[in-house]
């Protein structure tokens, strides 16, 4: 199963830059364990306003279980707010399984 997740993410007053690149270190060190697992697909930063943090990422889980179990090992998650938001498959999706060039879905 795929989800979309927007995190925005707000660091707490007073925090140092060097906690902030700490964080930030950590997370990306992270994200590259959990991309190599599968579990982080894609990640995009969408336009941002000055001094906003905002990442929208596909990730794979089992279900939304999974998909906490793998958002709450991620550093930034202790300033972050998620929203998730669960995908299924289209029918007319050109990179699904089964549906032939010109874009119509095989039907078995």
């Amino acid at each position: 199963m795929e989800f979309l997740v927007t995190m925005t993410t707000t660091v707490p007053d007073g925090t140092t830059p060097a906690e902030v690149a700490d964080m930030r270190s950590r997370e990306a060190a992270n994200t590259r364990v959990l991309a190599a697992q599968g579990r982080v697909l894609r990640l995009w930063r969408p336009p941002l306003a000055p001094g906003e943090w905002r990442t929208i990422g596909l990730f794979a889980a089992a279900g939304p279980e999974e998909l906490e179990a793998t958002l709450v090992t991620m550093p930034l998650r202790a300033w972050r707010v998620d929203e998730v938001t669960p995908l299924s498959p289209h029918p007319n999706d050109p990179g699904r399984a089964g549906s032939d060039p010109a874009g119509a879905v095989t039907v078995p």
